[in-house]
């Protein structure tokens, strides 16, 4: 028995194929529209959560329920709502997490980058815009990928963009400067781009290797759990790749009610009956993918 065109995606340690289900189709439930009031319900919260979402777990929900008393009858209503809501935004950044590991598992990355701007160069809001514009003609002009997440500095306030980069060419040179980490309290080797460097100020290069791949990850993740910010992908980072699935190729089935197949580590990548190779960066490369 084998298994086509089965969706194959890295947690991080191991391979995992979601195989094809036939679907059952069913009629859809219709969706009542909301009234204005819910409406302005969802709003209100999206609002104050929104202002509250650096504060500690407890007094986020104090300052929520605060917040929405009046748009409710009760208190019986308002928990309910507030509830329902804390438990949508968890389910979301449990699904943004798991997209973010899937892309980022998937690929060769070159650097973990932190870029920040001089304020003789440019303002904030032309340093966001234009490093947004650069990354995306990077991705397009040069074969670029990254992803990325705008962060604030916790003292000062001031923006940062972090990500993960694969730069098949490079741009500027990288140059080694030493100074002095006011976070770690000691001097530092770093290394900064001249092209980055020219046009918007401060960038730190540190290259990714197998080993460090998973904290690069993690640190993006944080800032993603800590203030909520969306996370920047270039346009070209699937998140599987489709490839036919041998028996022999299954360690165990795993994940809810056994859906899905862990694979082992040497395992055949087939691309609609051809045989493309044991699994690696180059063969994946070949295969079909998928969002």
């Amino acid at each position: 028995m084998s298994y086509p065109q089965a969706k194959v995606y890295n947690d991080g340690s191991h391979y995992v194929a979601i195989p094809q289900v036939k679907q059952v189709w069913k009629r859809k439930k219709k969706v009542s529209k909301k009234s204005s009031k819910e409406l302005k319900q969802k709003q209100s919260f999206e609002k104050v959560y929104d202002k509250n979402k650096d504060k500690s777990k407890k007094e986020k929900i104090e300052n929520i329920n605060k917040e929405l008393k009046e748009h409710f009858e009760n208190e019986e209503q308002l928990q309910n709502f507030v509830d329902e809501n804390l438990e949508r935004k968890k389910r979301n950044l449990v699904e943004r997490r798991k997209r973010l590991y899937r892309k980022a598992y998937l690929q060769v990355w070159s650097y973990f980058c932190t870029f920040t701007y001089d304020d003789k160069k440019l303002n904030e809001e032309e340093f966001k815009k234009k490093l947004s514009n650069c990354f995306k003609k990077l991705s397009y002009r040069k074969g670029w990928k990254y992803i990325g997440v705008w962060e604030r500095s916790p003292i000062n306030k001031r923006l940062h963009f972090h990500s993960i980069l694969y730069a098949p060419t490079m741009i500027g040179e990288l140059i080694e400067q030493r100074d002095y980490s006011t976070k770690n309290h000691r001097m530092q080797t770093t290394y900064q781009n001249t092209y980055f460097l020219e046009r918007f100020g401060r960038n730190d290069f540190e290259e990714i290797n197998p080993q460090n791949l998973s904290q690069s990850i993690s640190y993006i993740t944080k800032y993603i759990e800590k203030s909520g910010e969306r996370i920047v992908y270039s346009k070209n980072l699937p998140t599987y790749f489709i490839s036919d699935i041998l028996d022999d190729d299954i360690v165990c089935t795993i994940g809810q009610e056994d859906r899905k197949l862990l694979l082992f580590d040497d395992f055949l990548c087939i691309d609609e009956g051809v045989v493309m190779g044991k699994v690696s960066p180059e063969v994946i490369s070949q295969m079909k993918k998928s969002n």
